[in-house]
């Protein structure tokens, strides 16, 4: 089994910053690419970012240059600084990671952290 747990979201005002953390935990051999997507109220879930075990990160149009995505293998953790925060940011955020186990490589995602920006 493996689990993926977010945490570090919270209300913030326009404008401020969050830093959000996920840490994979498990039986896990190893880790491919981890990432972030959010899930606005009413919408579509959607990509923020993601970063490769070695390699070059990738943002989604509405992250870039405001959030970055950073992860920490040997802790099994992958980071989402968040600064210039919006109120169209409000959403919950999953982590996403593409793990390998003894049954191959799978997607998991962890259960969710809620950022509101709001005044």
């Amino acid at each position: 089994q493996v689990q993926l747990v977010e945490s570090g979201g919270g209300l913030v005002q326009p404008g401020g910053s969050l830093r959000l953390s996920c840490a994979a935990s498990g039986s896990i051999s190893a880790i491919s690419r981890m990432g972030w997507w959010r899930q606005p109220p009413g919408k579509e879930r959607e990509p923020v970012a993601s970063v490769p075990t070695i390699g070059t990160t990738e943002y989604a149009d509405h992250a870039k240059g405001r959030f970055t995505i950073s992860r920490d293998n040997a802790k099994n953790t992958v980071y989402l600084q968040m600064n210039n925060l919006k109120p169209e940011d409000t959403a919950a955020y999953y982590c996403n990671g593409r793990v390998w186990t003894e049954r191959g490589l799978q997607g998991y995602w962890g259960q969710g952290t809620q950022v509101t920006v709001s005044s």
